[in-house]
């Protein structure tokens, strides 16, 4: 994991515009939960994080070779219309969308509910 030094202070002192979106500690430990319980489950294998100008996004992958089987991200742009965080599938389609990052893993979560016979 790479950490990225602070954006430089402004003239007037304040912080500037950050130059990229990055999830915050709070954000982490919660995805980072739900990955633990399905690689505990045998589901996901491997992660990977990208934190760009507009939005970080956590990629979710069953094997580390091959497309992601889920994407989170992160939209600040979109705090303020359908929510800023959402999850999307292998296929591009936005599978959960919202305001509250634990409402939005609860689609992921399903995943783990099997029937037990």
């Amino acid at each position: 994991m790479t950490i990225q030094p602070p954006p430089p202070l402004t003239p007037s002192g304040s912080r500037g515009i950050p130059e990229q979106v990055a999830f915050d500690r709070r954000e982490m430990s919660v995805i980072l939960s739900v990955y633990g319980r399905m690689v505990a489950a045998g589901e996901w294998r491997d992660y990977g994080i990208s934190c760009l100008r507009d939005m970080a996004v956590f990629s979710v992958f069953r094997r580390t070779a091959e497309n992601p089987l889920y994407r989170i991200e992160k939209r600040p742009k979109l705090r303020n219309r359908q929510g800023m965080y959402s999850v999307v599938g292998i296929d591009g389609q936005i599978l959960k969308r919202g305001h509250d990052l634990k409402s939005v893993l609860r689609v992921l979560e399903r995943k783990l509910i099997r029937s037990v016979e």
